[in-house]
């Protein structure tokens, strides 16, 4: 068990150190009760540790962080530094060249961000990226990460809290309500959004994001990676995906989007967001995927501007209620990257079909390439292999697609995972999995009319889709980037 904590620097007499005591007791057991936080290793931080460590993974940003903001609450109340700690591996899973040159774009923003609260930052990659082999060298009191629901992220927390020495809490810290209060697997947007609603004036509030009051000075004899280089230069992984240049990664460009957006896109947002040929979006979801924006952040920009207030409550639907509905489903369901995951009706109806004959049966080869019949859904596909972002109105059809011309609904399903999780940098997503299971296997949705192949599954058909939105323009668009050979 580490020792009680003291702030060792400037242990006073008496009194100074009964109050100091006092007061780091009283933080601690107000982050436990915190429902963002997940005690993982319990016990009193170590007096003698030489800083607060924040294990960086999904929230790569400086601010709306409650995670950084719990690290830098206890450095300041133990008189600790605090350092940021972010160890890149290239073994992620179904990680390539775009996704990670899309974070490592975003270093620069995120160590400046850092500085400004005074918070070190300590970059590491393969093979020195271990968080348990930094502790070793830290020597840190405590050490708080961010909360990830998807299985492995979830498996590396658990073997840390398993194996480090002091005290491991974990913060929930991309959603704007926790996680923990929804207690179980929502089964739709209507049953989820009475249940965040009743808890936004708590937690959809502006936060204070302290700054770091003692400064951390890096030891000369630990490394730290310079940002400037080729950090991938030695790495064996997937360049065959290649970066875009579409989306560059960094906090500044996400809140340049944010702040184009509100301005121009937000005062027709409902009536512009499912027409996928007309830029009506907010093209944030790949910055929301890396962490490199809090949701907290984009909800305050929302609410505050001068914006019709259906446009701002439709698009606060999306932003919080359906993206924490994907969160709520990969925490809750173990099977949220299967068909198994689906509910028992969508199961049921998928199984009484699953032996109907297709019209057309495509190899996920040529659904990769783009060689089917269908050129909306063609352009859905080259849109998302150019430019690394598909419209999610068109991924709806995509994915129901996949479905319709493939064996069997689990092969669908895992085709459609692959190819989104390959491509898209948002994809590996809960938002990617909860899309899937929806137009694959009715998460979220409701039985329909009964048809072959879908069973009581919501049907999309080429010309149905076409008359929602002006399908030929968009194909148009996406053909003219194709020429180009990339995104625009």
């Amino acid at each position: 068990m580490a020792k009680h904590p003291l702030p060792c620097d400037d242990a006073g007499k008496g009194g100074e150190q009964i109050s100091a005591m006092a007061a780091v007791s009283k933080l601690l057991d107000s982050l436990r009760t915190d429902p963002r936080v997940t005690v993982r290793r319990d016990g009193s931080p170590d007096a003698e540790g030489g800083c607060v460590l924040y294990w960086m993974q999904r929230a790569q940003r400086a601010i709306d962080n409650p995670a950084l903001d719990a690290a830098v609450r206890l450095g300041n109340e133990l008189r600790k530094p605090v350092v940021a700690f972010l160890g890149l591996m290239p073994a992620y899973p179904r990680a390539n060249l775009r996704h990670f040159r899309f974070l490592i774009e975003g270093l620069s923003d995120l160590a400046a961000g850092l500085r400004n609260r005074q918070v070190g930052f300590l970059l590491r990659t393969w093979p020195e990226h271990p968080l348990l082999k930094v502790c070793e060298e830290l020597r840190p009191s405590i050490v708080v990460g961010d909360e990830n629901p998807l299985r492995e992220p979830e498996r590396w927390r658990r073997k840390v809290a398993a194996e480090i020495r002091v005290p491991f809490w974990t913060v929930d810290a991309d959603v704007v309500v926790p996680s923990r209060l929804l207690l179980k697997q929502q089964y739709a947007a209507r049953t989820i959004r009475p249940r965040i609603h009743s808890r936004l004036a708590r937690f959809l509030v502006p936060q204070k994001n302290p700054v770091a009051k003692k400064p951390w000075r890096c030891p000369r004899n630990l490394a730290s990676l310079p940002l400037e280089g080729d950090l991938m230069a030695n790495w064996k992984i997937d360049r065959s995906v290649q970066p875009v240049s579409s989306f560059r990664g960094g906090a500044s460009e996400a809140l340049r989007l944010l702040d184009e957006f509100i301005s121009v896109k937000l005062r027709d947002y409902a009536e512009q967001r499912n027409h996928p040929e007309v830029d009506g979006t907010s093209r944030l979801s790949p910055y929301l995927h890396f962490g490199q924006i809090g949701p907290l952040t984009i909800a305050l920009a929302v609410r505050k501007a001068k914006a019709p207030a259906a446009q701002k409550e439709a698009f606060l639907e999306e932003l919080i209620v359906r993206r924490e509905l994907a969160v709520n489903f990969v925490r809750f369901n173990p099977d949220y990257d299967s068909i198994d995951g689906a509910p028992e009706w969508a199961l049921r109806t998928l199984a009484d079909h699953a032996s109907d004959p297709r019209e057309v049966l495509y190899s996920e080869k040529q659904l990769e390439n783009a060689e089917t019949h269908d050129p909306l859904w063609n352009a859905a596909q080259k849109q998302m292999a150019l430019t690394g972002w598909m419209h999610n109105y068109v991924r709806m059809y995509w994915a129901k697609k996949i479905l319709e011309w493939t064996r069997s609904p689990a092969a669908a399903f895992d085709i459609a995972l692959r190819l989104n999780d390959k491509y898209e940098l948002d994809g590996r997503d809960p938002n990617s999995y909860e899309g899937v299971a929806w137009a694959i296997a009715g998460k979220s949705d409701r039985p329909w009319l009964e048809r072959p192949v879908f069973g009581t599954i919501r049907y999309m058909s080429y010309a149905s889709t076409s008359r929602k939105f002006d399908s030929k323009s968009y194909i148009r668009q996406i053909e003219a980037i194709e020429k180009k050979g990339k995104a625009p």
